[in-house]
């Protein structure tokens, strides 16, 4: 299964929609357009899961990862999600107290 990375503007903010599936083999994916992102000054980013069917722990370490970075950067990093299956999965590994999470993108945006 493949994943989709696009990212979009939103005055100081940026917006990561991720569509599809986010495991060992799609996680570079996610990872390269984060640390793009990075790399351009865009260090309030906004990544929105709404759409991913599946994440493994590759995508949890890849969205640690980039928390890590963000922070380091002065950054922040919230994630938009909408499943109760990726909000245990996020609760279970205890990371649910690590990032902010939103039910709506016009949440994370206007926090």
């Amino acid at each position: 299964m493949d994943v989709k990375v696009t990212s979009r503007d939103v005055g100081d903010q940026t917006v990561v929609d991720v569509v599809g599936e986010i495991d060992v083999s799609t996680a570079d994916v996610l990872r390269e357009r984060l640390l793009d992102l990075l790399d351009h000054d865009r260090t309030d980013l906004v990544v929105d899961l709404r759409e991913v069917r599946f994440m493994d722990s590759t995508g949890l370490g890849v969205l640690v990862g980039t928390l890590k970075k963000v922070r380091l950067l002065g950054g922040r990093l919230q994630l938009v999600i909408d499943s109760e299956r990726l909000l245990k999965v996020l609760q279970i590994t205890a990371l649910l107290q690590v990032f902010t999470v939103h039910a709506t993108v016009e949440d994370a945006l206007a926090s």
